[in-house]
This record gives structure tokens, C-alpha cells and sequence, in this order.
């Protein structure tokens, strides 16, 4: 069967409190395609997480960033647009999704500056092993489902162990009370942070004039190694 054409989302992020000078409004388009694919689809808890990187867009110029679970990829596409290196990865095993990372960056003029790389979570694959020095993380919506959950914390706690200093800033959206992360944390020697939206502009709705429907609960969380010391 052959691919649907994608539809292209467009997202507008504008700093608050200025007439919006060009240096200070970023235009971003996302192709999607309707698929089966977790990955093929602009979840809303990516422009939660892309708002927090144009928020601290000047904190991630010239960082090492790289987007975990990226599906169409519109938190590593803004923190390209701010000055950062970005490498995108999704799971290897998912080949249409590292595709849908490679048109966005089409779509975006990143063509050739952002790597593109296959990382399926809780596996040390040379393309994790051979990664290397990354400054932060980033992950939207990617705690989807609680079978995923100890496989993502592995590859957070082996990136986090071999990148001292780094930390991992990730999107999550509210489907059932029980879930928690907590004994994984410890177990894994992480240790979590909620970050206040109100802190990054993302306390309202239709951020980066998305769009995106439905009534969704997301948070944004850090996570860190524990120190030992």
C-alpha cells in the first residue's frame, strides 16, 4: 500500500511580551501522516515541550541536543532552529518514523545539519554506544504506555551516566492516575524534577497557534542522575 502524502501542521512560537521582531518569532512546519504509527503524528505534548526550548532558546544555542522518541520531531526541529546540534533518533525498528524525522527537517531547512539516527530504547545498539557527548535530552509524550517505561529509563540512566551534567527534559500527558515512575527512578539512580509550565509560557492553550484538539493534562519533568556523593 502506499504512503498517504503527509498534511503539514504549521506552529508559530512568539515571545511573550514583545511585537514579535523576526529574531524573536519562529515559523515551523511538521509534515504528518494519519498512521497506526505513534510517530507519524504531532502529539500535544510536543509543542508543550518545543515551547520550553523556545523559552530557553538562548540556553540551547550551541548545546548538543538530542531528541529521543522523535517521531516528527517539532521539540529537536525548534532547538535546531535556536543554534543547537540536534540529533533525532526514534527506534530502529520503526524505519517510516526515522523517515518522518528526515522530512522535517526537510520541510525545515535542516536538511544535512541534523542527524538522523535509529536508538530503540532499553537496547545498546552501536548506534547508542557509539553516540557521542550530548548536553540534553529531550523526549515528548514518549511515556505512552507503562511497558515502555523501564526500557526508556535504561537508555535515560546509560546516556545520563556517560554525559555528566546532562539531564533529560521530557513532555508527559496524563491517561491514568496509577501510573508512576517512581520505583524505576530509584532503581535506575535517576532522580525527577516537575518544571511549572507558568514558568515557560506553557500554562495556556493552543500554544504555538497548534491547534491540536482534545483536553489534555501535561506536565514537563527533568530528570537527572542521583548524585552518589
Amino acid at each position: 500500500m502506499a504512503e498517504v502524502s503527509p498534511h503539514t501542521r504549521k506552529f508559530l512560537f512568539r515571545s511573550s511580551g514583545s511585537r514579535n521582531p523576526p529574531a524573536e518569532c519562529l515559523e515551523v512546519l511538521i509534515p504528518e501522516v494519519v498512521s497506526p504509527s505513534y510517530g507519524m503524528y504531532t502529539w500535544p505534548c510536543a509543542p508543550v515541550l518545543a515551547q520550553y526550548v523556545w523559552h530557553h532558546r538562548r540556553a540551547f544555542a550551541n548545546r548538543t541536543v538530542l531528541e529521543i522518541g522523535a517521531g516528527t520531531a517539532l521539540p529537536g526541529i525548534v532547538a535546531a532552529k535556536c543554534g543547537a546540534q540536534v540529533i533525532l533518533s526514534d527506534s530502529g525498528q520503526l524505519p517510516k518514523c526515522l523517515r518522518n524525522c528526515q522530512v522535517s527537517c526537510q520541510a525545515n531547512g535542516l536538511a544535512g545539519s541534523v542527524a538522523v539516527i535509529g536508538l530503540t530504547w532499553g537496547v545498546f545498539t552501536p548506534e547508542l554506544l557509539h553516540l557521542g557527548p550530548v548536553d540534553v535530552i529531550l523526549g515528548s509524550d514518549c511515556f505512552y504506555d507503562p511497558s515502555v517505561f523501564e526500557d526508556i529509563l535504561v537508555t535515560v540512566s546509560y546516556l545520563l551516566e556517560h554525559n555528566p551534567g546532562a539531564h533529560f527534559i521530557f513532555s508527559y500527558q496524563e491517561r491514568a492516575s496509577d501510573w508512576s515512575l517512581e520505583h524505576l527512578l530509584h532503581k535506575w539512580n535517576l532522580s525527577c524534577t516537575q518544571l511549572p509550565l507558568l514558568n515557560f509560557d506553557a500554562d495556556t492553550t493552543n500554544i504555538a497557534e497548534s491547534n491540536l484538539p482534545g483536553s489534555h493534562t501535561i506536565h514537563v519533568f527533568q530528570i537527572t542522575r542521583t548524585s552518589t556523593t
